[in-house]
C-alpha cells in the first residue's frame, strides 16, 4: 500500500468550532429591566413626591426597552431560547409602555380608562410571565425569584389599576422595588462570573432539573 493510500484511508480530524465570541448578555439585560423596574415601581410606591414620577418614562424606551431588546436578540444567536424570550418579551413590553404613555394616554377619555389600559396590559404580561416562571424552575433559583417576584408584581399591580385603588398600587410598587433588587442581584452575580477575580456571586441550583 503506497503512502498517497493510507492518506486516503486515515479519518480526517475535523476542527473545533470556533467560539461565537458573544459574551453572556443576560446581565445586561438583567441590569436593564432591574433599574426601569425600579423607576417605575419607585414611582407607583409613591416614593417620588418631589418629581415628576417620570424618570422611567425616557428609560422605558432606551435603557429597559433597546437594550434589553437587543440582549434577547444576543441569546437567540447563543442559542439560549429562554433568555432570548424573556429579554425580548420584556423589552417590548417597555417600549410599549413607552409609546401608550406618549401617543394613547394623553387621549384617554379619562384617568378612569388610563388605569384600566395599565391593568389589562399587566394582566395579558402576567399571563406570560406565568409560564415564563415554571419554566424558570430548570434555569437558577436567581432567575426564579425574579420572574417569581415579577409575577407578584403585575397581579397586584392589575388588580390595583383595575379596582382603581391607590392603595393596592402603591404595595404593587413596593413589590416592584423587591422584584428590582432581585434582577439587579442576578444580574451582578452573571457579571462577576464573566470577569476574573475571586468575587463570585451565587446563582443557587435550579429548583427542579
Amino acid at each position: 500500500m503506497s503512502v498517497s493510500e493510507d492518506r486516503t484511508t486515515t479519518p480526517s480530524v475535523q476542527p473545533a468550532a470556533p467560539a461565537s465570541g458573544i459574551a453572556n448578555p443576560a446581565p445586561l439585560g438583567l441590569a436593564a429591566f432591574a433599574l426601569t423596574t425600579f423607576l417605575l415601581s419607585a414611582a407607583n410606591a409613591n416614593w417620588m413626591t418631589a418629581a415628576t414620577g417620570s424618570a422611567w418614562l425616557g428609560y422605558a424606551l432606551a435603557y429597559g426597552g433597546l437594550c434589553q431588546l437587543l440582549a434577547g436578540m444576543w441569546e437567540f444567536r447563543s442559542g439560549n431560547v429562554f433568555g432570548a424570550t424573556a429579554f425580548s418579551t420584556y423589552g417590548g413590553f417597555w417600549i410599549g409602555l413607552f409609546l401608550w404613555a406618549q401617543f394613547v394616554a394623553p387621549h384617554a377619555a379619562s384617568a378612569n380608562a388610563a388605569d384600566h389600559d395599565v391593568a389589562w396590559i399587566l394582566l395579558a404580561f402576567a399571563i406570560f410571565n406565568t409560564y415564563m416562571l415554571i419554566m424558570s424552575t430548570g434555569v437558577n433559583t436567581a432567575v426564579f425569584m425574579v420572574f417569581l417576584t415579577l409575577e407578584i408584581t403585575e397581579i397586584v399591580l392589575f388588580v390595583g389599576n383595575f379596582a382603581v385603588n391607590t392603595t393596592i398600587i402603591h404595595v404593587g410598587g413596593y413589590i416592584g422595588v423587591l422584584t428590582a433588587l432581585c434582577a439587579w442581584y442576578t444580574s451582578a452575580a452573571g457579571v462577576s462570573e464573566g470577569v476574573p477575580g475571586r468575587i463570585k456571586l451565587p446563582l443557587g441550583k435550579p429548583l427542579l432539573s
